[in-house]
């Protein structure tokens, strides 16, 4: 079984870290003093569900959290700073603070340091996520102690429903373009002007026409999808947020 923190302080520990091709150290008390923060811990940085599912899951909501009443959401991992700095790019993880716990001070402090030596990987961390405020962990959800890698607690959507089971969250939104498209440009234009995060998915020699007829029926660009539900173009866009 791992220990439940809940009610202690986060342990006092000082992370070095790459700002700015400089080195900074970082302490607990910078990123945990008079703060409201969700953390989120896992075994190692560019791992399948670690990259797939658990930081994209709390980057994507993290305006929703900031909403209601979280002041930053950070990320906890047993890699070094060149290989968090790395990862944080790869993901496009703007919305979370990504902190390197090279040595496993901070997570061994925690109680969860975890030996993963049959997988090559060394001591690593136990996935889990916890709510702190002001340096006192508030709530925990930690994976069960079960073979593998147990994904069920430490998601972002279980945290978020802790701390609000109101919520509202951001409509999911992605988009096919094509480069020099003005109406494409206009869509987007519109989205931003509504203050909706999208991903934009741009026709390429890897995603064809043929790819965008086979997902939304048809031929031109932009195709719009908001929630999974096809919009349409730039007009049938115009007119959905007219419509609501």
């Amino acid at each position: 079984m791992f220990p439940n923190r809940r009610g202690q302080r986060v342990p006092n520990v000082t992370f070095h870290t790459r700002q700015n091709d400089q080195w900074a150290d970082v302490t607990t008390d910078k990123l945990f003093a008079d703060k409201t923060v969700v953390v989120f811990s896992l075994p190692g940085a560019y791992t399948p569900t670690c990259s797939s599912t658990h930081l994209p899951g709390y980057n994507e909501l993290a305006k929703v959290f900031k909403q209601n009443g979280v002041d930053d959401i950070i990320c906890i991992s047993v890699n070094d700073t060149f290989v968090m700095n790395e990862w944080a790019k790869d993901q496009e993880a703007e919305n979370i603070t990504l902190i390197p716990d090279g040595n496993g001070e901070f997570t061994e402090g925690m109680g969860m340091l975890v030996d993963k030596s049959d997988l090559g990987f060394g001591k690593r961390s136990w996935r889990y996520s916890m709510l702190v405020k002001d340096g006192v962990i508030n709530q925990m959800f930690i994976e069960p102690d079960e073979p593998g890698d147990p994904f069920k607690v430490s998601d972002a959507e279980t945290m978020l429903r802790y701390i609000n089971p109101q919520a509202v969250k951001s409509e999911v939104v992605s988009l096919f373009t094509k480069v020099g498209c003005p109406f494409c440009a206009r869509a987007k234009a519109m989205l931003q002007e509504h203050g909706i995060n999208y991903e934009e998915i741009t026709l390429s020699k890897d995603i064809t026409t043929r790819s965008l007829r086979a997902v939304t029926g048809a031929t031109t660009v932009p195709q719009v999808f908001i929630d999974g539900k096809l919009i349409g173009g730039s007009e049938a866009l115009e007119a959905y947020f007219a419509a609501k």
